[in-house]
């Protein structure tokens, strides 16, 4: 983790976000024009990339200040780059093959591969897929249910001062098939979040890894701390962190409950797919109880390194967090607000 970097990168997104609101330009302004608007991921540009060396993120960053993050269509240029694999990363970086030998309209068919990460135009053996097309889905599968019934290492959680809670659930095959227990926390939980934590803040931020904890384990330290530069340069006050483990996204509305607070910030791991096993979702929601309704969330999602950027989320999340704060509302109802 490099904690100037993603300390520039949020002060860089901060400045846009507010050069945005004092300018008034919300609409009708081009995504390329820059004036003001967040950068997100753009997979169609060879310039996106994203080095994971070792154990330390190194994100490559434009003339903007922007992170640069990997580009799944496989150029020449970016080539060498994407087989660049450290330890820590589980799966090599994703790069989109066209495996049909002789394809009746090759321009279009890389034209849609260009578009998405997903398995077109992979090609066949026979009647069977090609040998290597078949064992990365094995392995993108594999990767799936790891990060499934993974659990989250506790050097991670101390090491952003987060300590555990638990939900109902006893263990991951409960926490699959009942996932009303994922969103209860058990009494002693209860227990610890009242004597450790403080009641009635502005913001609670919490943690769960939910259905991957690789989406835990790759993106909460970014976005977490990204977000709490962001409140702090808001002036934002926020509680005390925590994590719950085999947590639910309703999990939210037990911790208001609890606690009280007027927004509640949670970071949960996404259910893991082929394409990625390690994406993060961060809802919010003003004032959560129990009986609040889904309308009533909202959620970024997609957070990861072929996503919207962790710190780029983080920094943006403050901002939302700001809006909540102002209009009391959240979901539905804070755009019925905003107008």
């Amino acid at each position: 983790m490099n904690t100037e970097l993603i300390e520039s990168i949020t002060k860089l997104i901060l400045e846009k976000i507010r050069n945005m609101q004092e300018e008034k330009k919300v609409s009708n302004v081009s995504p390329d024009s820059g004036d003001g608007m967040v950068k997100l991921w753009d997979h169609l540009s060879p310039e996106n990339q994203f080095r994971i060396s070792g154990t330390h993120k190194e994100a490559a960053t434009d003339s903007e200040g922007l992170v640069k993050l990997w580009n799944h269509v496989e150029t020449r240029e970016n080539k060498t780059k994407c087989c660049q694999i450290g330890e820590d990363t589980i799966l090599p970086e994703l790069r989109t093959k066209v495996g049909v030998s002789s394809p009746s309209n090759p321009t279009a068919l890389q034209e849609w591969v260009a578009k998405t990460p997903a398995r077109i135009g992979i090609g066949r053996a026979g009647l069977r897929p090609k040998t290597e097309t078949w064992l990365r889905f094995r392995l993108d599968h594999g990767a799936a249910v790891d990060a499934v019934y993974g659990s989250v290492q506790q050097e991670l959680l101390e090491s952003l001062n987060l300590f555990s809670v638990n939900t109902m659930v006893n263990h991951k095959e409960e926490y699959i098939r009942r996932p009303d227990l994922g969103r209860k926390l058990s009494e002693e939980a209860k227990k610890t979040i009242r004597e450790k934590c403080n009641f009635k803040p502005r913001v609670q931020i919490i943690a769960s890894d939910g259905l991957s904890s690789q989406a835990i384990e790759k993106n909460l330290e970014d976005v977490y701390l990204s977000l709490l530069q962001s409140l702090d340069q808001l002036g934002i006050e926020y509680g005390i962190p925590f994590y719950i483990e085999k947590g639910r996204v309703a999990s939210m509305d037990e911790v208001g409950e609890v606690l009280e607070p007027e927004v509640v910030v949670l970071f949960i791991g996404e259910r893991p797919g082929l394409v990625s096993s390690e994406s993060l979702s961060a809802y919010l929601c003003y004032k959560p109880r129990k009986g609040t309704i889904e309308a009533d969330r909202m959620v970024i999602s997609n957070i990861h390194s072929g996503g919207i950027p962790p710190v780029e989320a983080g920094a943006y999340l403050g901002n939302v967090v700001q809006k909540i704060l102002k209009y009391q509302a959240s979901g539905v109802s804070l755009v019925r607000k905003e107008g």
